[in-house]
């Protein structure tokens, strides 16, 4: 590990599952890191393609010390409280496969590591590139203007914790497919442990490749959300805004557009302007399909919304069926 001899030892861990062409420049950015981990730790689902025939040979080309757990049919949580089981460090640095991962990502994170230090909190930017999936990159993921370190809950994608915190929190929570990191930072910070945050440990990720494939990401997080029972104010005033919407609309054909057109118009410029902020502020790295990218941002803001609105009710109704066994299991 490079390093100052004063910087604690670290484990890199993630969950794999096919990441067979993604893994490669995820691999690459992990080698070129300023600040090499002691040890990578990975947690295989049960990958049908050479994800692990590729970790393996990675190891053997650079010399870094590598675990691959093979855990057939283990979901996100369960693959990460594994491979933290199998570290052997005191602090644990979690991404993703898909990420491709900045040059000073894990010294960015371990430079903010003090004796009262529990959490890192590390942040993601989208790819760079002309398809669909960088325009759709560009407008879903927050800006680091957007973001209150106070209150930052760190996506699992970029993040470094203390083992002990962790164990102490409950690691992550198994009985959720989707949001388990926003539930494991919120048990994080019930527990008194103290987060600091690291905007330049950037992590950048690949967006989903067409919409349907968004709309199914964007319906199973919304149904963690139900599940995990998260931002119920949030999803209320979602379904308030689209029926205020559909009122205004109503009314439109009833005879009363001069009122109610110039505030859907309103409206909905103040509902989009975010997304199309950061679309702009990302438009260097949009290149020619900025307009592209500009135009898609409606669809893209309806379609996500939709996916929530219909993903929500499914948890909620999950978490109601499964009540008893949820507090048997706290």
């Amino acid at each position: 590990m490079s390093g100052s001899p004063g910087t604690p030892r670290v484990t890199v861990i993630m969950t794999v599952l096919n990441e067979e062409s993604g893994l490669p420049a995820f691999l690459d950015s992990l080698t070129s890191q300023t600040l090499q981990p002691d040890e990578v730790v990975v947690t295989d689902g049960g990958s049908t393609d050479r994800t692990v025939e590729l970790l393996r040979n990675w190891s053997n080309s650079t010399g870094m010390r590598i675990r691959v757990i093979e855990a057939p049919g283990a979901n996100i949580s369960e693959g990460r409280n594994l491979a933290v089981s199998e570290a052997t460090t005191e602090w644990i640095a979690v991404t993703d496969a898909g990420t491709v991962l900045a040059h000073e990502w894990l010294e960015s994170l371990m430079r903010k590591v003090s004796g009262d230090v529990d959490v890192v909190c590390g942040f993601f930017e989208p790819l760079e590139g002309r398809s669909f999936s960088a325009a759709l990159g560009a407008t879903i993921t927050p800006l680091l203007g957007e973001i209150r370190p106070s209150t930052f809950l760190p996506s699992s994608r970029s993040v470094a914790f203390r083992r002990d915190a962790a164990i102490d929190a409950g690691l992550y929570p198994e009985w959720l497919d989707y949001c388990e990191d926003l539930v494991f930072d919120l048990n994080l910070r019930a527990s008194g442990k103290r987060f600091v945050f690291a905007g330049e440990a950037i992590a950048k990720w690949d967006a989903r490749p067409n919409m349907r494939a968004f709309f199914r990401q964007y319906y199973k997080y919304a149904r963690g959300d139900g599940k995990a029972d998260l931002w119920v104010r949030r999803h209320i005033v979602r379904y308030s805004a689209y029926a205020f919407g559909i009122v205004l609309v109503v009314l439109s054909f009833a005879g009363f557009a001069t009122v109610t057109i110039p505030l859907l118009v309103i409206g909905t410029a103040m509902y989009l302007r975010t997304y199309v902020s950061r679309v702009l502020h990302r438009r260097y790295t949009l290149g020619g399909t900025t307009m592209r990218a500009l135009l898609m941002v409606p669809a893209i803001v309806v379609t996500g919304d939709m996916a929530k609105m219909i993903g929500y009710p499914v948890g909620v109704r999950w978490r109601a069926q499964h009540e008893r066994e949820l507090r048997r299991s706290r």
